[in-house]
């Protein structure tokens, strides 16, 4: 049986993966509208407690948006894998017709006129919108909590971080709010919080997904959307939806990814094992054990694993990252910064990005740049030895959602907010995919931990083989949902 369809309990259609959702609506299995219906008690139900998704449209309205899907298969019409099926876009994205607030109380009422691209081509693919997902002020700090909403709890103990930029999209899918989502990753903002609620989440090639509508197409290539799920052939679908080249997108890429027949298999791959960087990365206890153990079962199914030195200076590499970053992050935080009394209303760790870029020269970004540059050359020639690197995908455990970021993390104090997300910026300052795929639980078996594996730029479709292998070696491991909550 195919393991998607074994996921389905009972009648329930939230019980199905996206793909199988979709055969299910096409064979006419399910109507769209008992579709939405189920997901629209499931997020009445259990939203309030986890606080995933924000902005969502009134009921009327999207069993209206699914009658009309049902009423187009009626006439023989299909729009696409995603035909009748709910999706909440991550507030950095803009949807039509809802407010784009990026989590800050003075954008509250920004409404978006036009979509995003890649929320453009999810409706094309006959997606329904049906709101927004919750994520820190600016994206910053993975950790998902912010003044106009409030925080998203974890999907496995709401008392705890649910991860971000991207936790509200995570929560919602872990907990069947969603049946796949949508996020954006600039510093593991796609695979922390997926690493956190045991799914998958990819952090595409830059230009993989195009960005627009944007002010800047040409340097700010930190950050890019991509897709999260439960199941890697949803992860796969999703990317594929996302991707391809659009010709107002200058750096966008121009290879397509084509749907994957191969049999998926990790015998023979190459794994470069990075640990905590030569002791560089401060690790809480138990995070490297259950990475290791995710790495002994693919060693045990054919891959080679070796450890690995870093070959490049972690301390060069995050001084330049702090510029790239502060230059990038600063001038939409100031763009706030303009309206009325926004300085006492934005979380301190905008201002300091904001503030930290003031006086920051050509010379210092391009001095980054060239370390970039050298840092980027150190990876390619990883590469050439080992197909994949790994890497814990966060250095702490899901940790109590009242804290606004970690200060310390095994005895070593953390000197900027965002210090303990650092294993994630490697693979977004080389340029490269990165998945992070879930690896176990911690020691009460309650807290999941992903592992992060970095491909060779433009190597998605490795990573989306390599997700499919894994789910098929490791199927117990990823049947695991979270505790059903008490009605």
């Amino acid at each position: 049986m195919d393991p998607k369809e074994a996921e389905r309990s009972g009648d329930d259609p939230t019980a199905l993966g996206a793909l199988s959702l979709s055969r299910a609506i096409r064979a006419r299995e399910l109507s769209c509208r008992e579709v939405m219906q189920a997901y629209l008690e499931r997020i009445h139900r259990l939203n309030p407690r986890f606080n995933a998704i924000v902005n969502l449209a009134p009921d009327e309205l999207l069993l209206r948006q699914a009658d009309e899907r049902d009423a187009e298969l009626a006439r023989g019409q299909w729009r696409g894998w995603m035909h009748g099926l709910p999706q909440a876009i991550k507030d950095t994205g803009q949807a039509a017709g809802f407010p784009t607030t990026w989590g800050c109380e003075l954008l509250a009422g920004m409404t978006a006129r036009e979509d995003s691209l890649y929320v453009t081509r999810m409706k094309a693919a006959g997606c329904i919108v049906i709101g927004k997902t919750n994520m820190p002020e600016f994206g910053l700090g993975s950790h998902t909590y912010n003044s106009l909403f409030g925080t998203t709890g974890n999907a496995w103990d709401p008392s705890r971080s649910a991860g971000g930029s991207s936790g509200g999209a995570a929560v919602a899918l872990a907990q069947r709010l969603l049946p796949v989502a949508d996020g954006s990753d600039f510093m593991g903002s796609l695979r922390n919080p997926a690493g956190w609620n045991h799914l998958f989440g990819l952090r595409p090639s830059p230009g993989r997904v195009p960005g627009w509508p944007r002010p800047e197409l040409y340097v700010s290539q930190l950050g890019t959307d991509g897709p999260m799920a439960r199941h890697a052939a949803d992860l796969a679908a999703l990317l594929r939806t996302q991707s391809g080249p659009d010709p107002r997108v200058p750096l966008c890429l121009s290879d397509t990814l084509s749907e994957d027949d191969e049999p998926s298999s990790l015998s023979g791959l190459r794994i470069g094992w990075l640990g905590d960087l030569g002791g560089h990365l401060a690790v809480e206890a138990g995070i490297l054990d259950v990475c290791e153990g995710a790495l002994r079962r693919m060693a045990a199914a054919g891959a080679r694993v070796e450890p690995l030195s870093p070959g490049f200076s972690p301390a060069t590499v995050w001084d330049a990252w702090l510029v790239w970053r502060r230059a990038l992050v600063a001038p939409g935080v100031a763009a706030v910064l303009a309206l009325p009394g926004a300085r006492e209303r934005i979380k301190p760790e905008a201002l300091w990005e904001h503030d930290s870029a003031q006086g920051l020269s050509f010379a210092e970004f391009m001095r980054a740049s060239a370390a970039r540059g050298q840092f980027h050359g150190q990876m390619l020639r990883h590469f050439e030895r080992f197909d994949l690197l790994a890497l814990p995908v966060a250095q702490v455990w899901p940790f109590d959602a009242s804290q606004d970021w970690p200060r310390e993390i095994a005895g070593r104090t953390m000197d900027t907010y965002h210090r303990w997300m650092e294993a994630t910026l490697y693979a977004t300052f080389a340029g490269a995919p990165a998945l992070s795929l879930p690896a176990g639980f911690d020691t009460t078996g309650r807290l999941p931990m992903g592992l992060q594996l970095i491909a060779a730029p433009r190597a998605d479709a490795l990573l989306l083989r390599v997700a499919a292998a894994w789910e098929a070696l490791v199927p117990d491991l990823l049947a695991r949902r979270p505790p059903e909550p008490a009605p």
